[in-house]
């Protein structure tokens, strides 16, 4: 019996783009729809009722939320070019650092985008210090899945591609070669990686969409208070 895999997306999410990328890199025959997350679909408010977001994998009528889920999901489903290591140890090392990169350098990042003045300086020094952590887990690495990529890679992947972007925004830069060697040199090679180079959104159209989602919290801030 033939399987059917469908991914409802959003054009600009870097949750997306992490489902999408793991059934790229198992080889997975599937579908994708990207969303119009301002007029969501039936099809994604009946197979999210809960969260009614973006991203959701459906298999064989089966729909699977969480773009963190559906990773651990796709892992395990199709063996093929395992993400997670076999190392109990190890594979519980990778969950942390995933779950850490949207706990911890996803919210610092976006605290550091969306601030401005002096609230902005703290957030980009606590951006930088959380950043320090990645820095420190890639020593010795080539990728924080080691010798390949691995889930981590596909969690924290977004700072490959969004880090230029908000830079552009805010004309701060976050990742500086000189204070972080490494993970400047990560996001260079998963970015050129053949699958992942193929996915990224248009680099000017993220651009725009991010300085418009910003606009509303540069204008909170010139409010008198």
């Amino acid at each position: 019996m033939e399987e059917e895999v469908k991914l409802l997306k959003g054009w600009s999410s870097p949750f997306g783009l992490r489902a999408f990328w793991i059934l790229k890199l198992k080889g997975v025959q599937f579908d994708f729809i990207d969303e119009d997350l301002s007029n969501k679909s039936p099809l994604l408010l009946q197979s999210n009722p809960v969260y009614k977001k973006v991203p959701v994998l459906i298999h064989n009528g089966k729909p699977i939320s969480e773009s963190l889920v559906i990773l651990e999901y796709v892992d395990e489903t199709w063996k093929q070019n395992p993400l997670l290591p076999e190392d109990p140890y190890e594979r519980a090392r990778a969950r942390f650092w995933a779950k850490f990169g949207d706990d911890k350098v996803l919210v610092s990042i976006w605290n550091a985008f969306i601030k401005q003045g002096k609230e902005q300086e703290e957030a980009i020094g606590l951006a930088i210090e959380t950043l320090k952590f990645l820095e420190e887990e890639l020593k010795g690495k080539r990728f924080f899945g080691g010798e390949k990529i691995g889930l981590a890679d596909l969690a924290l992947g977004w700072l490959a591609n969004l880090i230029g972007v908000f830079e552009e925004v805010i004309g701060v830069k976050l990742i500086e070669k000189e204070r972080f060697p490494l993970l400047s040199a990560w996001m260079q090679e998963f970015a050129e990686a053949p699958v992942i180079k193929e996915s990224w959104p248009p680099h000017e159209k993220l651009v725009t969409k991010f300085r418009a989602i910003r606009e509303p919290y540069v204008a909170a801030a010139a409010q008198p208070k």
